[in-house]
């Protein structure tokens, strides 16, 4: 298990106009050749944008690209004719294919937080598509076959444990509270990137939320 801070990560954004961004993966001109995915992720994000702030229209291809929001509402548009908004509880994926261009804004009067996180497809191309579940539950994990990847939920009280998914690879976030995993002990932004993941727990220390990947070894 490789455990990486929330303080590890590297910082992005324009704070000036109002976007604050922390990398988990090499991004950008952060370039890390001995950083650059944990099976089939390769970029785990944590954004933050004022009232009024967002990512103007920009173009993504060949990734899946799977967005949980934590506080406020993430407006999306992208060049499919897809318009949404996606609130807290809300699991948001587009399938970016062959090309798709979207547009990233915060249009509410409060501060928006989300977590994006972006996988590699097993096959390059294809048509885009998109999806938007709304109030995922606990029990329900979100299947991206096309990363050969499933995203389980965790919402947990102080005291409460639960197991994590066995997997080739298996990646945790930590959007809020503390848990301990394995011996260790992880905070908000924290992350574990854990190879053939077997019979492990978290245990809650305060009232938490998790994002765990499930998966599956490659060819």
């Amino acid at each position: 298990m490789d455990v990486r801070r929330a303080a590890e990560r590297y910082e992005g954004g324009e704070a000036a106009a109002g976007i604050e961004s922390r990398h988990a993966f090499s991004f950008g001109p952060h370039y890390d050749p001995d950083n650059l995915r944990f099976g089939a992720v390769i970029a785990c994000n944590e954004e933050r944008l004022a009232p009024g702030a967002g990512f103007d229209e920009h173009p993504h291809s060949h990734t899946e690209i799977v967005t949980w929001v934590v506080e406020g509402e993430l407006t999306h548009r992208d060049s499919t004719g897809h318009e949404t908004v996606v609130r807290r509880g809300d699991v948001q994926r587009l399938s970016s294919a062959g090309g798709v261009r979207h547009v990233e804004r915060n249009d509410g009067t409060v501060p928006l937080t989300f977590v994006q996180m972006w996988l590699a497809p097993l096959e390059p191309g294809g048509d885009p598509c998109y999806e938007i579940v709304h109030g995922i539950a606990d029990s329900t994990p979100y299947a991206v076959p096309e990363a050969a990847a499933m995203l389980h939920v965790r919402r947990l009280s102080a005291g409460e444990r639960t197991a994590v998914p066995d997997g080739a690879y298996v990646y945790v976030h930590v959007v809020r509270g503390e848990v301990r995993l394995g011996g260790e002990r992880l905070g908000p932004g924290d992350a574990a990137r854990i190879t053939d993941a077997k019979d492990l727990e978290a245990a809650a220390e305060t009232d938490a939320e998790l994002l765990a990947w499930e998966m599956a070894a490659r060819a």
